[in-house]
Order: C-alpha cells, then sequence, then structure tokens
C-alpha cells in the first residue's frame, strides 16, 4: 500500500521507541507506590503502648510480686488474670513452665485487687488473660509457643 500524503503527519507524531532500559524505568514510574509495613502503620501505637509500659514500669516490674522463676532474675513477663477467666488457670500454668525452661522472672498480677485492676486500665488492656514485656503489651490468651518466641534471647 502506497504512503499517502495525509499519512505522513501522522507517522511523524508517533512516539519514537524507546530503549529498553528507558522502558522500564518508565515501567517503574508506573508502578504504584509500595505499601507501607505493618511497623510503619503501627509505629504511633507502638509508641504510645511502649510510653504506658515505661510510665507503670515500676509497679509492673516489681520483682517483689508474685510469680515463677528466679527470684533474683529481672521480671521478663507480667501476666494479669482475675476472677471469672476460664483461660487464666492454663495461662497461668505456661508462663510458670516458660519461666523454668527459660531461667526468667515472670511475675503475675491478679486483677482482683482493685488497685491491679486499675493498673490494667491503665495499660488499656480489657482481656484476661493479659500479659507485658518490657516493650509490648498482649491482649488476650496467647500460646506458649508464640509467647517463647517473644522471651527467647
Amino acid at each position: 500500500m502506497p504512503l499517502r500524503h495525509w499519512m505522513l503527519p501522522l507517522l511523524l507524531a508517533l512516539p519514537v521507541p524507546a530503549p529498553a532500559q528507558n522502558a522500564l524505568e518508565r515501567l517503574k514510574e508506573l508502578a504504584p507506590p509500595t505499601a507501607p509495613s505493618a511497623a510503619d502503620i503501627y509505629a504511633d501505637e507502638i509508641a504510645a503502648d511502649r510510653d504506658l509500659i515505661a510510665s507503670e514500669a515500676d509497679s509492673l516490674f516489681d520483682p517483689a510480686r508474685p510469680g515463677y522463676g528466679p527470684q533474683d532474675a529481672p521480671v521478663a513477663i507480667v501476666i494479669f488474670t482475675g476472677p471469672g477467666c476460664a483461660e487464666c488457670a492454663q495461662a497461668e500454668d505456661e508462663i510458670a513452665a516458660l519461666a523454668d525452661s527459660l531461667n526468667i522472672r515472670a511475675s503475675v498480677i491478679d486483677t482482683a485487687e482493685a488497685e491491679n485492676a486499675a493498673l490494667m486500665d491503665r495499660l488499656t488492656l480489657d482481656l484476661l488473660p493479659s500479659y507485658v514485656l518490657p516493650g509490648s503489651l498482649i491482649r488476650g490468651s496467647m500460646p506458649a509457643m508464640v509467647l517463647e518466641r517473644y522471651l527467647a534471647p
């Protein structure tokens, strides 16, 4: 088919194919932005939790509290228990076993005492059992193998 005179301006207006590298760069520009990580999304909440823990640390990690593991070891985990908690006895048994196997101190805070219930409220924990580590709040029952990952060096 012969080239018609009206086709020439159309052909000249078409974009010239870019080299492969430029095409790849253009595709990258068109790609959607990467999603933020979970740590980025929850950074403010994590910081707020750590601030809460720090503000209550003397009470939470008081070595005089009842618990499990070596009395002279620093408290590595705290478990909140209380009346009417169907899972608390098993959770406390698991914490006791972890304290022995990991050679750590675990404290038990019974929310039957008003002062302890108020402490739990200040930490914004609303389920029993719940756990506190020096850098984390764990709301609700947690399997021992998960807790062990938090606690293992």
